[in-house]
């Protein structure tokens, strides 16, 4: 593990492409899981949304069951559960191949990620051989109580409460839930409440117990075919033996199991935005308008280009991260019985890049859909176009799993945390690069060059903001916000640029040319954002002088020659058209 890279420590230093895992580091099987699952969702699934989206009575165990027989619902589950144990690349896969499934990547994600993850990773093992083997089979379905009415990001704020039983065998739930998915149909829900009103815990809580009842299904705006209702807690009797890991220590569970979460979302919408381009893609080819199709329209042209570059940044960055987690948990010994938490544990020192993906591949989702509407003209507004679904469905990928604006939070947070433990050198990288400015010593040409001014960009606007407000940065949510997305943009154009490079020393120039168009598009659009972004949160922290003399760095920063993107945009519509979905 010491031989890792830490979580955040891209922005402190270079990475080997070599080093990084891309899509194009797919082994046979994982290219086998890939059309397995792809397969099960295009036949299986979307030629029967219309009897999902209405709520087909049975359906969605049919289909949970139908998982089950191929091994999906059991991919992050040991075998000693039933499960498939298969290594982190092979879950991206699966979450992504599901995410185009619509309402039912809803259910197979209450199921197989935070439905049944705290068994895996804090259960007991009397605990995960009762209730992971009906997981894995579809046969019980599971559901995360966590949100309540008036507890949604503040979730230790939850008034849910737990009492033990006079006669010590039950602890008595009273509360309630509020937009729990899975919720109507659910045989297990992973509960969590206050012990004695202040201990937060979580709980294993049988569908089936007295005084536990569901509301009902809320009318949402989209992911339609979703089991959604509050769940009613009056005088639940739960077993002591099904309380989860430790009496308070509800939030290690929750928290943890939300860092894998929301990398598995991420996923989930990567394949949902590549489905987006794909509709999009294929309608601008089919749809003639003055005599032509209209994907020879220039300004179609762009948005199918932009579609792709940004999906082609999220599925670098995606699958970077699969790389990431996949080797701090090889590199973890996980077969004693605490296995689960050590992975958790392991999981938790990527939350920075977990947090980084779920925005941003969450909003690469949302500009496709978008885009794939406005290509559809005023076909994209009707619901006879799956396009019009897939707007819908999008919009609530950026509130839960933790809003973005809470990841965005999270990210400076936890990176100026690990800072004063010592884990990064963040106050050293300010201090070097201060003096690189002073001293003149900055050379960032092409493409690696600007990778680079995007970190020290995110260096620079952190020094001042820690020059102004020190430990009390975290407080300045304005602030905050700004500096997490150079993060994320610094991330994002690295990523895209380390597969683009890896692609040319393993392919050549000639097989990795979309991917570096794709590259060199991006991180020259972005730079002019970043640096834009960073005038603006700067004249926020300083004035006079001293801004100016920042305004002044921040300049030598970002001298470069924009690339002629308008062309490398053709270039990649055209094949993008050529196809009809998402090539690179």
């Amino acid at each position: 593990m010491s031989n890792l890279p830490k979580g955040g420590s891209f922005l402190f230093g270079q990475t080997n492409p070599q080093d990084i895992f891309t899509p194009e580091d797919f082994t046979l099987e994982h290219n086998m899981i890939y059309r397995t699952t792809a397969g099960f969702v295009n036949d299986s699934i979307l030629t029967r949304m219309d009897e999902l989206e209405s709520k087909k009575e049975g359906l969605i165990r049919e289909l949970l069951e139908a998982a089950g027989e191929l091994g999906l619902n059991g991919a992050d589950i040991p075998e000693d559960y039933d499960g498939m144990n298969m290594d982190k690349i092979s879950i991206t896969i699966i979450a992504e191949c599901i995410g185009r499934s619509g309402s039912f990547a809803m259910t197979h994600g209450g199921q197989t990620g935070i439905g049944s993850m705290p068994i895996v990773m804090f259960g007991s093992n009397e605990q995960k051989k009762k209730y992971l083997p009906g997981i894995v089979s579809g046969k019980k379905v599971g559901a995360y109580a966590l949100t309540e009415p008036g507890a949604g990001s503040d979730a230790l704020s939850a008034r849910t409460r737990a009492d033990l039983s006079p006669d010590g065998n039950y602890y008595i739930l009273n509360g309630t839930k509020q937009f729990i998915t899975n919720a109507g149909m659910a045989d297990i829900f992973i509960v969590y409440a206050k012990i004695d009103g202040d201990k937060f815990t979580a709980f294993i809580v049988d569908g089936d117990s007295n005084g536990l009842s569901t509301g009902v299904e809320e009318h949402k705006m989209g992911i339609k075919g979703s089991s959604t209702r509050s769940v009613i807690f009056e005088d639940v009797k739960v077993p002591v033996e099904n309380l989860l890991f430790e009496i308070g220590k509800g939030h290690v569970v929750a928290f943890n199991i939300l860092n894998l979460g929301r990398y598995k979302l991420s996923a989930n919408a990567l394949g949902n935005a590549k489905y987006a381009l794909e509709l999009a893609a294929t309608y601008a080819n089919d749809r003639k308008q003055f005599g032509t199709p209209i994907a020879n329209f220039g300004l179609i042209k762009e948005k199918l280009a932009e579609m792709a570059i940004r999906t082609y940044v999220a599925e670098s960055m995606v699958y970077r991260t699969g790389g990431l987690l996949e080797n701090i948990l090889h590199s973890l010994d996980t077969s004693g019985d605490d296995g689960g938490q050590i992975a958790a544990k392991g999981i938790e020192e990527y939350a920075i890049e977990c947090s980084m993906n779920k925005i941003f591949a969450t909003e690469v989702q949302a500009y496709s859909v978008d885009e794939g509407v406005q290509i559809h003209g005023g076909y994209g507004f009707s619901s006879e176009y799956t396009i019009e679904r897939l707007y819908r469905d999008a919009r609530i990928y950026r509130i839960f799993e933790g809003t973005n604006e809470i990841n965005r939070v999270l990210i400076p947070s936890t990176l100026l945390r690990r800072a004063a433990k010592g884990d990064l050198p963040l106050q050293e990288a300010i201090e070097k690069l201060k003096g690189e400015i002073r001293s003149g010593d900055l050379i960032r040409e092409g493409e690696a060059g600007l990778v680079q001014a995007a970190k020290d960009i995110f260096l620079l606007t952190m020094g001042a903001g820690l020059q102004k407000y020190g430990k009390d940065l975290q407080k300045n949510q304005e602030i905050v916000g700004r500096l997490a997305d150079m993060a994320i943009r610094a991330f994002a154009m690295e990523s895209a640029w380390l597969r683009a490079q890896k692609a040319v020393a393993n392919e050549g120039e000639a097989k990795a040319k979309l991917k570096l168009s794709m590259a060199r598009t991006y991180i020259n659009a972005v730079v002019g954002l970043l640096e834009y972004s960073a005038k603006e949160t700067l004249a926020a922290l300083a004035e006079d002088e001293e801004l100016a003399s920042l305004l002044e760095d921040l300049q030598r920063l970002t001298k470069y020659t924009t690339r002629n993107t308008v062309a490398l945009r053709q270039e990649i519509a055209a094949a993008i058209s050529e196809s009809g979905k998402y090539v690179v």
